[in-house]
Parts: structure tokens; sequence; C-alpha cells
């Protein structure tokens, strides 16, 4: 018989195994480094495809710098994992055959070659494309120097590879075009395609030609299926913009034709209706001496469409811009009375008055300065480069400028009527934008040019409505001056297009188009659909709706907490679909759209909507399921945990589910099911080296109230191996409200801000998150009244050193970082990316990267001021950093780049020079050239490193580089960036 202590230690030594065994050798796992992140491996989210059979998965598998993987698995066989190298790309482009037999990619370039080609001055790197048969042990075909590929939709019959152009070939815009039969891989070579579409079934391939010279440019439809190609159509022309119909019956382009008369081409639209045995409308306005003015033509950037009936084609149309006079003739016959050197003598000769040398120079100096004025005034004189701003201007001048391009290339709707070959415009510059409501019954046009200048002013957002009959063009006023707080007011059509659903002063409204009547459709509901914790200065913003029924009969709403199933009919009551909502404080946030080509939603399929808690963090999905009249109330809890739950999707031809799962050191991971979303399995291993390093410890959430009385948490998140009981240097990081993102994986890289907080906890510092609510004309105070109490609530857990706290933010958290060390001394050290520092000066600047000014954001968005400085001053002082500037005691690292677009640079420079006035101990680090945040990867790495070697030495105690304690002197700054490069 076995002692007890013999039990004892065999039960302690398999402990032990098991422990060795699972990884859990914590010396051997290390904090991450920001000199490790290049090689850190993760799925790229925007890269993960489902066969719609839902058999297969293919992803890339991607390193922050480096050259990744495709990885393609059996969905029921998680361990059937296939890899294919894909050079440097952080978004590979994957796309599954309709059938899912067949899966292509794209392979890039190696890192390697992509450094060496920069160094080379940006040398042409090619892509190839990767064919994989799925039925056949992963067979491989590869095709090289590839632009853009398509499988034919539903056939998976064929793949078209448009490969890049290679060489001169005159002004040729198109290139060659491989047509693979898949049956068989082998391949049909069209040259000079500049645009290829298939039709849904892909059955057909229409494609266009552009040569040489414009020789034998043309329109061609390729049968797939036979191999016959028919020519629609051919001229001196460029053939664009192909637009097939939904069902793929039909399709529409444009025929651009040079004129030298004018700075653009004159347009034509072709449509092809009965592919099998094509019918051919086209619409020239050239020959429509009286439907069409004649100083417009058809735009090209818009693209052509038919409409649903096929009775009509929709297109744009804008002004023709006459070209310049060619003066060169003028200037010739200008040269010829222009006097040669054997004239001017002659005339000299000829002078009677010239009696002495100073005459005859006097006279000289004459004809010299005459030819001076006669050149000058036959040339063309350089004109000034300049701007005026005016007044009355209803958009900055540096708005224009921004949109230039975009006013130069907008155009107006138009339709053309098959039966009568009739043209109509739909809209001209006082309805600047229209949109065709499904079925193209209607149109829903829109203007603010009335009040553009004061939504400029002030970002209080009001519009001209109008409907146009689209079956005669004619516009009726819907609304005059309407109020927009924010999008979700904006009128939404019904999937029938006979209907709009809009909000005004509080309540969701109904328009019924054809009788013109309106009606209330929320004032009878014991719930309020305004958004009341949106705190900015806008009046009653809503909750976004989440759409139309695909019948017309039901709009769905949210209140803050719960979705409503509102009829529009007025015969039958709201239900509250969701119920426990608000009492529970689970916010039903949004629905999953599980069918890509769904119109409206269909309440016979039931409703899988996310569930958040608000108090607890935890997130899932539910299931509304469908009744006899729409919905029945109530929710079907399917998952429900402390993680973060989400991007729920369905195999298009199948009934398996997929959706993923994280937490904030638990990587994203796929995971698949069924329609309950019971058992589900996990599908991926994201971040295959993560158990070298070292992560947060856990989270926990901390419930505090600010100044003013609001409840609010913050999320903490603990140090990698922490310990009970002993304290650590601490991040506090903000903006906004932040506290949901508790749950959120943060995958090791470079932001544009330098910060990671998963770097940071891998690095031994517990990183506070807290919420942050305002009150209007004081979002500095704000800062201050939610803050401060999350930082003394949190200390209360005993994980934060209250003698080694920071500080950062950036663009708003910027802001409220420089506010916050003029409030306080709590912080050791704060670092503040892009700062706001001076509210009355900012509100006067520009937002250069849209052009627009600042005030309109200050007042209505997210500065939170009622009216100008002019008007509030107390409020700008006081929420201003730099007034305050005297009181800061805390070591600040500020980032502010010389182009920043959004925070203008001068906001950086101002608190800068106020804080070294002073002597206060400030370093501000500039980016040459970079905008807000930084683009570059050279420089993102640096400033990562920058940051984190800043609070180490604050916070940790860490000795100071030279950079902190003495700075760098201009001639020795090479040296000391070509030190620090990894």
């Amino acid at each position: 018989m076995i002692k007890y202590n013999t039990l004892k230690g065999i039960f302690s030594l398999i402990v032990i195994s098991l422990f060795l065994a699972n990884g859990g050798m914590a010396q051997d796992q290390k904090p991450m480094s920001w000199k490790d992140v290049p090689s850190w491996k993760s799925i790229s989210q925007g890269s993960v495809q489902f066969s719609k059979d839902g058999k297969w998965m293919a992803y890339g598998m991607v390193l922050v710098e480096g050259d990744g993987e495709v990885i393609i698995q059996k969905v029921n066989d998680p361990e059937s994992k296939k890899s294919f190298p894909i050079g440097s790309s952080s978004n590979p482009s994957i796309s599954f055959s309709d059938d899912g037999r067949w899966v292509a990619f794209k392979e890039y370039p190696k890192e390697k070659d992509k450094k060496a080609a920069s160094k080379n001055g940006g040398k042409n790197l090619k892509e190839k494309l990767v064919l994989i048969d799925l039925q056949h042990d992963y067979k491989k075909t590869e095709y090289d120097n590839i632009a853009s590929f398509s499988f034919n939709g539903k056939s998976s019959s064929h793949l078209a590879i448009n490969l890049s152009k290679e060489g001169a070939n005159g002004d040729a815009k198109g290139s060659d075009l491989l047509i693979v039969n898949l049956s068989n891989l082998k391949s049909h070579n069209i040259g000079n395609v500049l645009e290829f579409a298939f039709n849904k079934s892909g059955e057909y391939l229409a494609y266009t030609i552009d040569a040489a010279n414009k020789n034998g440019n043309g329109l061609h439809l390729y049968q797939v299926g036979s191999g016959n190609i028919n020519i629609l159509e051919t001229d001196k022309a460029t053939y664009r913009s192909i637009n097939w119909t939904e069902k793929g019956d039909a399709f529409a382009l444009l025929k651009m034709v040079d004129d030298k008369a004018f700075k653009q081409d004159q347009g034509k639209v072709i449509g092809v209706k009965n592919p099998n045995k094509p019918e051919l409308v086209l619409y020239d306005p050239k020959a429509d001496s009286t439907g069409f003015p004649k100083d417009f033509t058809i735009s090209p950037n818009r693209k052509p469409m038919w409409s649903e009936d096929l009775s009509r084609l929709f297109y744009g149309i804008h002004p023709l811009v006459a070209e310049k006079k060619d003066d060169k003739k003028e200037e010739k016959k200008e040269e010829k009375t222009e006097d040669n050197e054997a004239d001017k003598l002659g005339r000299i000769m000829a002078d009677t008055t010239i009696k002495s040398i100073s005459d005859l120079q006097s006279a000289i100096a004459k004809l010299d300065t005459g030819k001076t004025k006669s050149s000058t005034s036959k040339g063309d004189p350089s004109k000034p480069d300049m701007t005026i701003w005016h007044w009355k201007d209803s958009r900055l001048q540096s708005r224009q400028q921004v949109l230039e391009n975009q006013d130069k290339n907008y155009s107006f709707w138009a339709m053309y009527q098959v039966s009568d070959a009739k043209h109509i415009a739909l809209q001209d510059s006082s309805m600047k934008d229209l949109q065709l409501l499904p079925k193209q019954k209607f149109a829903l046009g829109s203007d603010l040019k009335q009040y553009e200048l004061d939504i400029n002013l002030d970002g209080q957002n009001y519009y001209d409505y109008y409907v146009v009959d689209l079956s005669t063009g004619e516009r009726k006023e819907l609304f005059t001056k309407f109020y927009q707080p924010n999008y979700n007011s904006r009128p939404r059509p019904s999937e029938d297009g006979t209907k709009l659903l809009y909000a005004e002063d509080g309540h969701f409204y109904l328009y019924d188009i054809p009788s013109g009547k309106k009606s209330n459709l929320t004032e009878k509901i014991a719930t309020t659909f305004v958004n009341v914790e949106d705190d900015r200065n806008v009046e009653k913003p809503m909750n976004a709706p989440l759409g139309w029924s695909s019948d017309s009969k039901f709009v769905l709403l949210r209140d803050n907490w719960d979705i409503w199933q509102v009829p529009v009919s007025g015969t039958t009551t709201a239900t509250n679909l969701t119920q426990n909502g608000k009492t529970d404080k689970i916010r039903y946030q949004s629905r999953f759209s599980l069918d890509p080509e769904e119109k409206g939603i269909d309440l016979s399929k039931g409703l899988y909507v996310r569930l958040y808690g608000e108090n607890n963090k935890m997130s899932g999905i539910g299931k509304i399921n469908s009744g006899k009249n729409g919905l029945n109330p109530g929710v079907e809890k399917l998952i429900w945990e402390e993680a973060n739950i989400n991007r729920l999707s369905k195999a298009e031809n199948a009934d398996v589910y997929f959706f993923t799962k994280e937490k904030f050191s638990t990587p994203t991971d796929y995971f698949v099911t069924g329609p309950k979303l019971e058992n589900p399995k996990k599908l991926t291993s994201n971040a295959p080296n993560a158990d070298k390093y070292a992560w947060s410890s856990g989270v926990q959430l901390v419930d505090y109230v600010s100044d003013k009385g609001d409840s609010l948490q913050a999320a903490l998140f603990l140090p990698a191996g922490y310990e009970e009981g002993k304290k650590y240097p601490t991040l506090v990081y903000y903006y906004e409200k932040l506290s949901q993102t508790l749950h959120n994986y943060s995958s090791p890289g470079f932001s544009g801000t330098g910060w990671n907080p998963g770097i940071y906890t891998s690095n031994g510092y517990a990183v506070l998150i807290p919420d942050i609510v305002y009150t209007l004309d004081d979002p500095g105070m704000s800062a201050v009244w939610c803050v401060l109490p999350a930082v003394k609530e949190a200390l209360k857990t005993g994980v934060i050193d209250e003698k080694k706290m920071g500080l950062h933010g950036h663009s708003w958290g910027g802001y409220q970082t420089s506010f916050l060390i003029t409030q306080t001394d709590m912080f050791k050290a704060a670092a503040a990316g892009a700062p706001l520092t001076n509210m009355v000066s900012m509100y006067d600047l520009i937002y250069w990267n849209t052009g627009g000014g600042n005030m309109a954001i200050f007042e209505a968005s997210q500065g939170r001021f009622r009216g100008g400085p002019w008007e509030n001053w107390d409020s700008y002082l006081r929420n201003s950093p730099v007034y305050h500037v005297k009181n800061v005691k805390t070591p600040l690292l500020m980032l502010h780049n010389d182009k920043d677009g959004a925070v203008d640079f001068t906001q950086g420079i101002e608190y800068y020079n106020a804080l070294r006035r002073l002597k206060k101990p400030v370093i501000m680090v500039q980016y040459k050239g970079e905008n807000h945040g930084l683009s570059k990867l050279e420089n993102r790495k640096d400033y990562s490193v920058r940051m984190m070697e800043f609070f180490d030495h604050h916070l940790k105690g860490n000795d100071a580089p030279q950079w902190i304690s003495e700075g760098v002197d201009r001639l020795k700054l090479d040296t000391h960036l070509e030190q620090r490069v990894f």
C-alpha cells in the first residue's frame, strides 16, 4: 500500500511536470521589448475569408516588419493547416471561388526587396497570383506580374487575371487579360484590356479594349462557356466604368470621346440588355439638340447604371470647360511685325531730329524700350500665386482647396428614358446631393447651400430636402431648414422606396412619399430614442436606427439600451424586443448582418444581436426569434462571457457560423459553430510566438464617482507577473469613454501615437484607463473631475504605486494631459501627443486635413463650448493649459509634428515655449513632414522607444538617456539617430 507522503510527492512531481509542459516556466518568459515587435506574427484580421460552403478558411499570418504567409485550413479540421509564403504585406488579398474548390491569393515582394527598391529610387516590384486547387492536395499554379484577379461568380469555372502593364506601348492604357479555364488550367490571353467584369452568374464577361492610338478600342462581351467573343462596339474612344445589374441581366458603361475644343472628353452612355442576344442602347448628348444642354456633357466620374426594370439609364453630367485658344498663330503674326535690325537702322537714318551723339543714344534707347514693352505684352506674363479670403465665403479658402478636385469632378444625376429616348436632368446646383431610392421610383435630394456658412461657423447642421419623382424628374420640397444634430436624424428610405424614416425634435417620423403624409412613430412609446448620453452641444441627437424590415412594414429602433420593433402602419403597437436592457444594464448595441445581399432586415429569419454589459463589461451574442408579426419579444442569450465577442458571420450557402473572441492578453481567435452558437470550436491559433513573452496578469474594473456625481468606471490592466500586495508603476491613459476596452486585445505593433498598453503591461507597468464625461464649457476641467477621482479609487486596489504614476494621451487625450498637469502634482511624468494647448487661439485656427475651421468642432462637437471665446472668455481661458502653465511641475514629453493637419503645430510650439520660458522640464519631439499621427515606420518605432525610455526613467528610476537629460545638438543629431535604428 502506497503511503500518503509518497502519494503527495508523486502528485507534486506531476504538478511540476504539467506546469513545465504547459509553458509555465515563467523565468523563460520575458517582457516584450520594442525591438521584439518587428518579428511579431499575428493574423491579419482584414484578410480572413471563409468559403461559401463553410468548409474552408484562409487568412494571412503576417509580421509587423517582415515576410508573412497565407494559411489555408479545413473548417472541420483545424489541424489541416497548410501555409504558403506571401512576402511582405499587412493585409494580403485572398479570395475563394463560389463553389469552394479554389482559393487564390497574391504573393508580394519580400521585405528585403522592398527595402532595396526603396533605396534605389522605388523600383517597380511585381506581384504574383497563387491559385490553389483544394480538391487536389493544394496543387499550386502561379501567375507572374499580376494587377488584379476575379473568379467568375456562381459558375466558378474561370478565373480572370489582369496582368500589370509592362514597357511602352504608345498611349495604350490596357494590359493583357488572362482568362483561365479552371477545368484544365488552359488560359486565353486577350490584349489591351482596360476594364473587365463578370455578371453575377459568371456566364458573361464584359471587357473594354484600350490600345495604342485608340486603334481597335471597343466593348466586347465574352461568353464564358463557349469562349465566343461578341464585339459590341468599336471606335476611337475610351470605354470605361462597366456596371452590371445585380441580377446580371444587363450592364451599362461610358464611351468617352476626345474633343479638342474642351478640356474634358465628350461622354456617351451605352446600355446593354439581354447578354445572350445583346441589345444596345446608346445615348449621345451631342445628337440630342433639344433635350441635352450644350454646355454640359456626360461625366466620367460617376458610374452609369440601369434602373431595376431596365427602362432607364442613370448617369452623371457636368459642365464643359472650353480649352484655351491657341495663341501660337497670333504670336507668329506679331513676330513678323516686330522690327528687325535693318528696319531699326533705316528708321534712325531717316530721323532728321538726330543732330548729336546724345540724340542718337536717345533714339536707340527708345527702340530698345519699345522692344521690351512689345515682347512683354506679346508673351504670357507671370500671374501672381495668391488666394483671396472673403468673409462671405461659405467655405474657407483652405476647405475649397482641399475639395478642389472633388468640386471639379462633381457630377449631377440625370437619366435617359429608353422608351421615348428622353434625357431628364434630376438635379442641378440648387440641389447638390441626390440619392436614388430602392426600386428607382423616387430620389431624395438635399442641399445646404443656404446654411453652409453658418454650419462651418457653429457646427449646427441644417439641410433642405426634396423628393424627386423619377418618372418625370419633378422635384417636390420635403423639408426646409431641417435640423440634423447628428447623421441619425437624416431621412432613410424603406426597401420598397416609397417611405422615409427621419427624426425631428426627439422623435422618429414616417413620411409616405406617394401620399405626402407624415406621422409620428414614437410619441406613444414609453422610452426616448434620444441619445441622452451624448454630451456635445447639439439638441436631441438620436440613437442610430437599426434599419427597415425587408417588407417595409417595420423599423427597428434603439433607445440607449433596448431594441424596439415599430410598425409604420399605426395599426399595431411598438414592441420592446429585448426587454431587459435597461433593467439589467445590457446594451443591445447592434445586429449582425449575415447576408451580404440582404435588402432590409428579414424578420422571418430572426435577428442576431450583440450584447454588451455596461457595468460588468461582459459581451456576447443573442438571438431574437421570429414570430407571426415580425419578431417575438425576448432575447435568447447564446454567448455571454467576460471577453470581447464579435464578428459573427455565416457561410453563405451553409448553416455554419463563425465569431471571434479575445481578451486583453488573449489574441483574437476565430471559432466555428452552428445556428445556436453552441459548442464552438476554436479554428485559429493567433500570435504563435506569444508564449515567449510575459503578458498582463489580468484586468480589474474600478467603479468611481466623478466630482460632478457621475457614476463611472475605469479599466485597470495588471502588469505581467503581478503579485498581490506589491505596488507598480502605472500609466493613466484616456480618450473620452474607454472602459469598454477592458477585454479588447492589444496586438503588439508600432502605432501612430507610440502607445500600446500590452507592451507596457508586459514591461511591468499597470495601466489605468478611466472614463471621462463632459460638462459643457469645461472640457479640461471635466478631465480633472473624472480622472483624479478614478485614480484615487484605483489606488485603493493596492496595485498602483502612488509615487510612480504617469499620464499619456494623444490628440484630445493629449489636450487632457497637457491640462491635467496644470491642475495636479499627482503624476511624476506625462507624455502628450499632438495636444491642444490654447483654446482661444486654437478656436480660430484651421483643421488643415479637411481645410475647415475649428470653430464648428469647438461649438458643436468635441470642444463642447457654447459659443466662441468672445462670448465665453472665462470658459476658454480656464480650460486652456497655456494659461495655467506656471503651475506645471510634472516633466512633460510632447510630440508635435510640423505638418499636423488636425492640431496646428503652433499649439505645441506655444506650450513648449511657455514651459521653456519658465524653465519647466519639457521635451518636444517633432518628426518632419508627419501629420497628426506618425505614418512612417521608422518614426513610429523611434517614438515608441523614446516614450517608454521617458517613463522608464521617471517612473522606474532607469538612467536617463542623453536625449532626456541634456538634449541633442543639431550637428550631432544624425549620429544620434543612426545609433538608435533597429
